[in-house]
This record gives C-alpha cells, sequence and structure tokens, in this order.
C-alpha cells in the first residue's frame, strides 16, 4: 500500500517521539541537545513538520544518524560505461594544493 505524504510524516513523528521516550527525554531535553526550538520539536512530532536541517539535528540527538545518507542512494548502473565512470569518481584521488611561494 502507497501511503499519502501526510500519513509518512505522521508516522515520522511517531516514531520521533517513540525513539525520545526510548531514551528517557522529555521534549524539551531533545529539543536543547538537538539546538531546536521546543516549539520545534512538538511539532516534529506531532505533525512530521520540519526542515530538512531540523531533521537531521533531531537524527543526531536521537542516535538515528547512521542511514542518513542511505536515504538517497547512488542509482545503480545501467550500462558497463556508467559502472566504469561511478567506480572512477569514486577512486579520484584529491588535488593537492602546491605549497610554497610562487615565482
Amino acid at each position: 500500500m502507497i501511503s499519502t505524504l501526510d500519513d509518512q510524516m505522521l508516522d515520522l513523528g511517531k516514531r520521533i517521539k517513540a525513539r525520545r521516550l526510548a531514551l528517557d527525554l522529555t521534549q524539551q531535553a531533545a529539543a536543547a541537545k538537538a539546538g531546536v526550538a521546543y516549539r520545534t520539536w512538538r511539532r516534529m512530532e506531532a505533525e512530521g513538520r520540519a526542515s530538512i536541517e531540523d531533521l537531521v539535528r533531531a537524527a543526531i540527538a536521537l542516535r538515528c544518524d547512521e542511514g542518513i545518507a542511505d536515504l538517497f542512494p547512488e542509482m545503480a548502473a545501467t550500462s558497463m560505461d556508467e559502472l566504469l565512470a561511478q567506480q572512477r569518481k569514486a577512486t579520484k584521488p584529491l588535488r593537492k594544493r602546491a605549497t610554497g611561494a610562487r615565482p
């Protein structure tokens, strides 16, 4: 069954609240730990509404931040050329800045 946007947001709010309670935090304490306003935290739990920044702050405060990078995984290659390009991108060395004075 496909959930509506509102259903997903309400479910996220419920999961935020459940995680906070499992960590034995009050809303005030969780908001302070996350660095967001108490009113924002209440809205996150009640409605599932928050900015991306506030959601990430909540995830960090509730020790749920490891899965954030998995929300939008890189698309799988559909051809050998795309696969090779992805591999080159993943192994591309960072350029080092030159040190010393320029002549």
